[in-house]
């Protein structure tokens, strides 16, 4: 079969599908058949309905449904013939002007585009790494003292410091008015670790028990309370009492209560950077990935598939509703979010998965079942149980596709440092963690 495919404009291309209506009118009769011998009607015994009345009741849908199938089947066999990669759905209209006897439709689509990627190896990308030092132990030490830091009630005559904890009442009034969420008796907070607004917490830092105090807070102007957002309210504040934190000495005790294989600060020390160096391992890959990502896109030439990208947009839509409603918006599915907000990061992610899939196809860059294996034991090796949690992937298709995923970017990743020009730069243990200042 000759196929005429005409170029519309750069991925849009269109087809003229041709149809004998006896093809149609066959498939119908036979579909109204089948349907007459389970239908099930008032006044009628099963199977028994009459042919007209079968046709009269469910005759426009039965069409409906041939066309569409007659219709997608002749537009599969037709791109097929003609080696066409189709992305999307396509748009089919009826002719007026058919043949006699035959049914015409145009099928305007679009095509996925050829992807040019230039010579790798003057991409510039900058490599990091970073190592897990004893300060970065000793940080996640502190955090797991405090975690179970204990609380002992201070002196009557001691002041209120960081780190503490202050039972207080409070009642706040904006010109001269209470307003909800201003009030609260036997209120606790920690000074110092920004639970409070930063005003709130330098009244209360430096008070004792016993003691009160009047000051004037001013709410930032996108403080999640809208009805006092901007506004400045004065607050009076009674201390009830002040209760010093108490941390857990870093010993062999606490290496037990933390249920760390041996039960020594050694053993402890090396479980903490195990864990560290692993987290360390993932987000210098995460960092490296993203420099390879952006180098790739600067390097590659392609027209995007607007069907494509209005998918990918529509994806993004519906995602930010369950954003919303999982965070108890109320009618969050009829919320209106404008699709434009999303165009941008659309169309880097479709140019992105375009050129990705280029370069694995033309290099072999497929994720190998050791590969797949390999990631999987390291998403586990964190946790308690990892056979479990191995058995937890490998028993669902669609969490093993999001592993190959990864591992194909990684394989794309290790391709592009192998050919471009590479600058390795050490980064600090905070800097990588986001933890500096």
């Amino acid at each position: 079969m000759t196929v005429n495919v005409e170029t519309l404009e750069k991925l849009e291309r269109k087809i003229t599908l041709t149809l004998p209506a006896e093809t149609i009118t066959k498939e119908v009769e036979s579909r109204l058949k089948r349907l007459a011998r389970q239908v099930k009607m008032d006044g009628f015994r099963p199977g028994k309905v009459p042919m007209n009345v079968v046709a009269q009741r469910y005759g426009y849908s039965v069409q409906y449904e041939v066309m569409n199938d007659k219709v997608g089947e002749a537009f599969a066999v037709a791109a097929n013939e003609a080696k066409l990669r189709v992305a999307g759905q396509p748009r089919i209209t009826e002719k007026e002007d058919a043949p006699e006897g035959q049914l015409s439709f145009d099928a305007v689509f679009e095509v996925y585009p050829d992807v040019k990627i230039a010579d790798l190896s003057d991409a510039e990308v900058e490599r990091v790494s970073a190592e897990v030092n004893d300060a970065a132990i000793d940080r996640t030490l502190d955090i797991l003292r405090k975690q179970r830091r204990t609380f002992e009630q201070r002196a009557q005559d001691q002041a209120a410091e960081d780190g503490d904890r202050a039972t207080i009442d409070f009642a706040g009034k904006i010109d001269g008015e209470a307003f909800d969420g201003g009030k609260a008796e036997g209120f606790q907070f920690l000074v110092g670790e920004g639970q409070m607004l930063k005003e709130f917490e330098d009244a209360v830092r430096g008070m004792k028990a016993g003691e009160s105090k009047t000051f004037p807070l001013a709410f930032p102007e996108d403080y999640h309370g809208k009805d006092v957002a901007g506004k400045t309210a004065d607050f009076l504040v009674t201390v009830q009492k002040i209760e010093a934190a108490k941390l857990p000495e870093v010993d062999d005790e606490f290496a037990k209560s933390l249920g760390v294989e041996g039960a020594t600060v050694e053993a402890l020390r090396a479980d903490i950077r195990k864990n560290l160096e692993r987290e360390v391992k993932f987000r210098v890959l995460a960092r490296n990935k993203q420099a390879v990502m952006d180098a790739l896109v600067a390097k590659a030439e392609l027209d995007l598939p607007k069907s494509v990208v209005q998918a990918e947009v529509d994806r993004l839509v519906e995602g930010a509703r369950a954003d919303l409603k999982q965070r108890g918006i109320p009618d969050a599915d009829k919320a209106p979010i404008p699709q434009e907000m999303f165009t941008e990061q659309a169309e880097r992610r479709v140019r992105l998965g375009l050129v990705v899939a280029e370069l694995v196809r033309a290099n072999d860059l497929g994720a190998k079942p050791e590969q797949l294996k390999a990631h999987v034991d390291d998403l586990a090796a964190s946790y308690e149980k990892p056979e479990e949690v191995v058995r937890w992937y490998q028993g669902d298709n669609r969490r093993m596709a999001e592993v190959e995923a990864v591992v194909i970017e990684n394989n794309v990743t290790d391709f592009v440092l192998g050919k471009a020009k590479v600058t390795d730069k050490s980064v600090d243990f905070d800097e990588l963690m986001g933890q500096q200042g």
